[in-house]
């Protein structure tokens, strides 16, 4: 009798099984429905570049995120053109806007126009209506795949299970192989939405030749599918954290800079290695941190009365302690618990705006000289141990191929501080200068005064 039940048991498991084979199809139909094609056009002063990126659309507005590569964060948004959404097997697109980056979750929000919105479905449709089983190692999990815009982009199957379950910071499942395209959605077995394909994992071979017996290694990345997703709790509760300006801003800033992970002999010595730390390296001139007393070598060990948790691997760390910063507000007060030699302080933050940032920076191309002045920002300051107080001068952003400041020596990114002798308070009194130059067509040269790393150029630009 007990054998029997057995039998009719694996029948019945048997049979489901078929069931959700056989359902498969239909389900993976519809929520193909959730993903999109965006493409958009980057319009510097020499070209204009096509991209394409693949995101889940969030909400009944038409809201999708792309994931953080799919846009260059050294790009404007001021740059980014004619944003377009295309429907999976469709090869007519429709405009779309881009509304910005969430620093926190690292996604690129863009908006679908009215004349598609009704024939997209967004992956909350496929939350279910009761708390859902959580996702567990060996789970079978599918997602959704989109082709080239050559084949109209469209949808395929991919199949495998779960492998690892780890917080990197964010929890993230590793599947045994390929299970979604970045940015697209990963679905249980019935059908109900699971995670968002995160960046492709690289994986590692090892390649022989007929001639040597050993082998180097060789990393493959697969830029199309990812075998990696985030859990569905880690993109559900923050799908509504949409920028309220094109450049993500309000950004929470507290200005520790350069996190490293504290090292795990330190932690031993320590007796610190049940949790892990963040080393500061610098306190940033004027930040929260050092209006709050926080000095270089300081180690946070805990924020708002929590240790930071213990991270394998230990960089993870960085990424947490940036991440709880992301996620407040300008005026929050962030409580700081830090090792300071061996006495442990206790400091609080009010956390700031974040100082204009370089994508946010004002750019003028001038055709003659033959390249972009972009606005000299704090960032740029910090990076060349430059008081971020005294911001002077301009950067060269582009330098136009054999114009006469690229003949000349200008480079990307050289820190212009004099025009023919005289200092560069600003942009603003950079560009009129600029501007006159380029207007006097008798003028032979221009001098430009520029620091590169630690040195200092003397650049004579030939106008004619």
């Amino acid at each position: 009798m007990k054998r029997l039940s057995l039998l009719v048991a694996a029948a019945a498991c048997l049979a489901g099984a078929r069931a959700r084979a056989a359902d498969l199809p239909s389900l993976w139909a519809e929520r193909a429905k959730c993903t999109v094609a965006v493409e958009y056009v980057t319009e510097t002063e020499l070209e204009r570049r096509p991209t394409i990126a693949y995101g889940t659309v969030v909400d009944s507005a038409g809201t999708i995120i792309l994931p953080s590569a799919a846009i260059d964060l050294r790009i404007s948004p001021r740059q980014m053109k004619d944003f377009k959404v295309y429907l999976p097997g469709d090869p007519e697109g429709s405009p779309a806007e881009y509304l910005g980056r969430d620093a926190y979750t690292g996604w690129h929000f863009v908006r679908a126009g009215p004349s598609v919105l009704g024939r997209l479905v967004p992956v909350t449709a496929f939350t279910g209506s009761a708390p859902g089983r959580e996702l567990q190692l060996a789970d079978e999990v599918w997602g959704v795949g989109l082709r080239n815009k050559d084949e109209d982009f469209m949808p395929y199957i991919l199949q495998s299970h779960v492998a690892l379950i780890q917080s990197l910071p964010q929890r993230t499942a590793i599947a045994q192989q390929e299970v979604a395209g970045p940015g697209l959605p990963v679905f249980d077995r019935d059908g109900r939405f699971v995670g968002l394909g995160a960046s492709s994992f690289g994986q590692t071979f090892l390649e022989f030749s007929g001639a040597e017996r050993g082998g180097s290694p060789v990393m493959l990345v697969n830029l199309e599918e990812s075998s990696a997703f985030l859990v569905a709790d880690e993109v559900l509760p923050f799908i509504g954290r949409i920028p309220k300006n094109v450049f993500g801003r309000p950004l929470a800033w507290l200005g520790a800079y350069g996190l490293e992970p504290m090292d795990r002999e330190v932690a031993a010595f320590l007796k610190l290695e049940s949790q892990s730390g963040a080393v500061v390296s610098e306190v940033l001139e004027g930040s929260p941190a050092e209006k709050a007393g926080m000095k270089a070598r300081d180690i946070i060990l805990g924020v708002d009365g929590k240790p930071l948790p213990r991270f394998r691997p230990d960089r993870v760390v960085v990424d947490y302690v940036e991440r709880l910063i992301a996620a407040r507000a300008p005026g929050d007060i962030l409580a700081l618990s830090v090792l300071r030699g061996p006495s442990r302080v206790e400091l609080r933050a009010t956390l700031e705006e974040e100082p204009r940032l370089v994508r946010e920076a004002d750019r003028t191309f001038f055709e003659k000289i033959g390249f972009t002045a972009r606005e000299f920002v704090y960032g740029d300051a910090i990076a060349r141990h430059s008081k971020a107080s005294e911001l002077s001068g301009v950067v060269a952003h582009l330098v136009k191929p054999n114009s006469p400041a690229d003949i000349a020596g200008l480079r990307p990114d050289d820190w212009i501080r004099e025009i023919d002798g005289a200092e560069i308070p600003g942009f603003a009194a950079a560009v009129a200068t600029l501007a006159a130059i380029e207007k006097d067509s008798s003028r032979p040269e221009t001098v430009f005064l520029v620091s590169r790393g630690s040195d200092t150029a003397v650049l004579r630009i030939k106008l004619r």
